[in-house]
C-alpha cells in the first residue's frame, strides 16, 4: 500500500464513524506493530520501511532488524542501528558510519576460501567476496572497546558458523589475526543501498576445513571455492563481480599479507592504523 493510500484512507475515514475494513486506521496500526500513541507520520514511516524491503527475501530481510554499532571516523562506539539503517543509501549520505568485520580464511594448502554472496542477499547479491563479511551486533559480547578485538572475533565465529557451518571448535580466538581496519564506502547496484564501514580484516588458517567441513547456507552463500593466488588473480580478471571491499583489499593488502602468512611473518603486518579509501 502507498503512502498516498494511507492518507487518503485516515482523511475518509476521519470523516465518518468506524467502518470495518483491513485498511481502516486503526488496524494499520495494529498491523505494523504501532501503539495506540503513534502519530499519523510514525505510521507512515514504517509502512515506508516495511516497503523498501517488501520483495526481499524473509529471512534477510528479518536479519535487517538486528542492531550494529555505530561509530565516528576514529571507531569509538556512538551509539546503536538497525543494519537497515546502516546500508540505507540515504544515511549513508549523511555520513553514518557503522563497524563491520571481513574474514579470509586459509586451509593447511595456504588456498584462500572465497564465497559468493546469495541471490537473496540485500547488498551486493551474486558478488564474490571473502570468506566471510558481517557485523558484530551491538551487544555486551561483540561491542568492542579502546582498541580489542574480542567481540569482533566473537562475531566472525558466529557468521562463520551460520553462513559457511564451519564450526568455533575448529576456529578458536587466538586463530585470528586482525592485519588492519579499512574505512570505506561504496553504493550498491540498487542506488537505495550501500556500505559505509570500519572493517576489520582478520586473517585465520584452519588446516581443518576442508570441502566437506563447508556446509554453506544457500539462503546466505551461492557458490564457493578455495583459490591459490594465481587462481584469484586469473579470477578476478575473468569478468566476475567482486565486492568493493575484498577488491580494495586485495588491490592494496591481500598478497603481500598471504605471502607473510605462507611463511610465518603476518605479525610484521598487523597496524592499529585505520586505512581510508572513502572516495571510490
Amino acid at each position: 500500500m502507498s503512502v498516498h493510500t494511507v492518507a487518503c484512507n485516515i482523511f475518509r475515514y476521519s470523516r465518518r464513524s468506524y467502518v470495518t475494513s483491513a485498511n481502516h486506521p486503526r488496524k494499520l496500526f495494529i498491523r505494523y506493530g504501532l501503539p495506540r500513541t503513534a502519530t499519523l507520520q510514525g505510521l507512515i514511516s514504517k509502512m515506508a520501511e516495511d516497503s523498501l524491503l517488501a520483495l526481499a527475501d524473509t529471512k534477510q530481510a528479518e536479519l535487517m532488524k538486528e542492531l550494529c554499532i555505530l561509530v565516528d571516523e576514529n571507531d569509538s562506539v556512538l551509539g546503536k542501528t538497525t543494519k537497515r539503517n546502516c546500508h540505507l543509501a540515504e544515511n549513508i549520505s549523511k555520513g553514518m558510519l557503522h563497524r563491520a568485520f571481513s574474514v579470509f580464511l586459509f586451509n593447511n594448502e595456504g588456498q584462500l576460501l572465497l564465497q559468493q554472496r546469495s541471490a537473496n542477499k540485500i547488498t551486493f547479491p551474486l558478488y564474490w567476496t571473502n570468506t566471510c563479511c558481517s557485523h558484530p551486533r551491538y551487544s555486551a559480547d561483540e561491542t568492542d572497546h579502546n582498541g580489542s578485538s574480542k567481540g569482533v572475533v566473537l562475531a566472525a565465529q558466529r557468521r562463520l558458523y551460520e553462513e559457511l557451518g564451519v564450526h568455533p571448535y575448529l576456529l578458536l580466538p587466538d586463530q585470528f589475526t586482525l592485519l588492519r581496519r579499512i574505512h570505506y564506502r561504496a553504493i550498491c547496484d540498487d542506488p537505495r543501498w550501500g556500505e559505509h564501514e570500519i572493517d576489520y580484516v582478520l586473517f585465520t588458517d584452519a588446516p581443518e576445513v576442508t570441502p566437506p567441513v563447508v556446509e554453506a547456507d544457500p539462503n546466505e552463500v551461492e557458490d564457493w571455492r578455495f583459490v591459490t593466488q594465481d587462481e584469484l588473480k586469473e579470477f578476478m580478471s575473468s569478468g566476475e563481480k567482486f565486492t568493493p571491499w575484498f577488491k580494495l583489499i586485495a588491490n592494496n593488502f591481500l598478497y603481500k599479507w598471504w605471502d607473510a602468512m605462507l611463511v610465518g611473518k603476518l605479525h610484521e603486518h598487523v597496524s592499529s592504523e585505520i586505512y581510508r579509501d572513502i572516495n571510490k
